[in-house]
C-alpha cells in the first residue's frame, strides 16, 4: 500500500524539526494509521490508538522471542553492529515475556520507591548546587551547567559509577542514542559500536569489582538480586545498568531544556510560575506533553492487526507519535496552549503497558528539583541568545540554552 507522497511530516526537515506539532495536526486529519514510505513504517498520531498500543501484547519491542529474522521477513543486522545489538538486545527495554517480566521484577527489587525517595536530599542538593554556580558566573548553558550533570550525577550514583569515571557516561549515551533515530547511517552506527563496546567493558570491570566489594548501590543490588532461582546473567546487567544510565537522563536533560526554551517562548506563564511555586509539579506535567523529549516509541506487529479498517500484517513496524499524541485535542482542550494548571493530563512521554518508564518517579523529582532551584534561585533568569535544535527528530532536544541571571 503506498502511502500520501505530499505529508508535511518529514523528520529529516529542520523547518519540521523546530515544530513539528503543525504536521502532526495534519497527520491526524489524514485518520488513525498512515504508511509512511521512507522509514517503511506505519504512522500512529492519535492518543486514544498509541495509548491502546502500548498495551496491546500482539505488538512487541522485539520479535525474536517468537521468530527467526527469517520467518518474520526481516534481515538480520550486519555483523559488524554486534557489539550494539548485544548491549541493546539484552535490555528490559528491548524483552518481551518472559524475559522481560523476569529482568524487571529483578530490577525492581533493587530500584524501590524507597530507594529513589533516599535520594531526594542528594538530588535537591545538587540542583541548588548547580544554579548556585551558575547564579554566580552570571549565567551560561542551562543545558550543560544545570540540565546534564543533574541527572547524570544522580544515575551514576545510584548505580554507584565512581565520580571520576563519569565524564564518560554522556558521550557513550549520545552515541548510542543515535541508533534510535530514524533509518541511521553507516558513521553513527559505527559510532555506536564503538561506544556500545567501551560502555560494555568498563561495566563489566566494574561489575567485577562489585562482586568481589559489594557496595550500597545499584549495581550490588542488580549483582545479589535472586527471585525463586531468577537471577540476572552479566550480559542482562550490563544492558540493564547502560539502559538505567541512559534512559535516565536523556529524557530528563531534553525535557529540562524544551520545558525552560517553551517558558521562554511563553513569558506569561513564565511569570505564572514565578509568582506561584506550588505550580511545580503540575509545571513539569505539562512541558513534559508540551515539547515532549521522546516523539517516537516503534513496535513489531507480532500477529495482524486492523486500525480503523486497515490490516496491518504480522512483520510491520508501527511507529507510535508521542508528540502527536500529547497534543491531540480529542484529550487535551486547546492542546497548543500551555496550561501549567492543566490537572487533567494523561501524557505519555513516559510510555505505558509494560515498557513503562521504571525511573519515572526519579525523573520527575529530578525536573521538579532543577526547575524548583531555579525559581528560587534565579528568579530573573532570562535567555541569552536563540537556541538551535539537534538535527535529531525521535530524541527531542536543544544543541544548548544559553541564559543570563541578573
Amino acid at each position: 500500500m503506498a502511502g500520501p507522497t505530499d505529508l508535511a511530516f518529514d523528520p529529516w526537515d529542520p523547518a519540521f524539526l523546530a515544530d513539528p506539532y503543525p504536521a502532526y495536526a495534519e497527520l491526524r486529519a489524514r485518520g488513525r494509521v498512515i504508511r509512511y514510505e521512507p522509514t517503511d513504517q506505519w504512522l500512529v498520531p492519535h492518543h486514544a490508538d498509541v495509548s491502546a498500543l502500548l498495551r496491546d501484547r500482539r505488538l512487541g519491542r522485539t520479535y525474536r522471542h517468537r521468530f527467526t529474522h527469517e520467518e518474520f521477513g526481516r534481515a538480520a543486522p550486519p555483523p559488524e553492529h554486534e557489539p550494539f545489538h548485544t548491549l541493546n538486545d539484552h535490555g528490559m527495554l528491548d524483552l518481551e515475556p518472559p524475559d522481560h517480566t523476569r529482568i524487571r521484577r529483578l530490577v525492581s527489587k533493587a530500584f524501590t520507591p524507597r530507594t529513589v525517595e533516599r535520594l531526594r536530599p542528594y538530588v535537591h542538593g545538587l540542583a541548588g548546587d548547580l544554579v548556585a554556580r551558575l547564579v554566580e558566573a552570571g549565567g551560561g548553558d542551562l543545558l550543560t551547567d544545570v540540565a546534564e550533570p543533574l541527572p547524570v550525577a544522580v544515575i551514576a550514583e545510584m548505580l554507584g559509577i565512581p565520580e571520576a569515571d563519569r565524564g564518560q557516561l554522556r558521550p557513550w549515551s549520545a552515541d548510542i542514542c543515535g541508533m534510535y533515530e530514524l533509518n541511521p547511517g553507516e558513521e553513527t552506527a559505527a559510532r555506536a559500536v564503538r561506544a556500545s563496546a567501551d560502555f560494555s567493558g568498563y561495566l563489566r570491570e566494574l561489575i567485577a569489582a562489585r562482586r568481589d566489594e559489594p557496595g550500597d548501590d545499584l549495581i550490588s543490588g542488580l549483582i545479589a538480586a535472586h527471585d525463586e532461582g531468577d537471577h540476572l546473567t552479566e550480559q542482562e546487567m550490563i544492558s540493564t545498568a547502560v539502559l538505567l544510565l541512559n534512559a535516565g537522563h536523556e529524557a530528563t536533560v531534553n525535557a529540562t531544556v524544551n520545558g525552560w526554551w517553551a517558558l521562554f517562548r511563553n513569558p506569561g506563564r513564565l511569570a505564572d510560575l514565578r509568582a506561584d511555586h506550588s505550580l511545580v509539579p503540575s509545571a513539569t506535567e505539562e512541558l513534559m506533553r508540551y515539547d515532549t523529549p521522546l516523539q517516537l516509541f516503534e513496535r513489531w506487529v507480532l500477529d495482524d492487526i486492523e486500525i480503523d479498517g486497515t490490516t496491518i500484517p504480522r512483520g510491520s513496524e508501527i511507529a507510535m507519535l508521542f508528540g502527536s499524541a500529547n497534543h491531540d485535542p480529542a484529550v487535551f482542550p486547546d492542546p497548543d496552549r500551555l496550561d501549567l494548571t492543566r490537572r487533567d493530563n494523561p501524557h505519555i512521554s513516559f510510555s505505558a503497558g509494560i515498557h513503562y518508564c521504571i525511573g519515572a518517579p526519579l525523573a520527575r523529582m529530578e525536573l521538579a528539583a532543577s526547575m524548583t532551584a531555579l525559581l528560587e534561585r534565579a528568579p530573573t533568569l532570562t535567555l541569552a541568545e536563540e537556541p538551535r535544535r539537534k538535527p535529531n527528530f525521535v530524541i527531542r532536544g536543544l544543541e544548548g540554552l544559553s541564559v543570563v541571571v541578573g
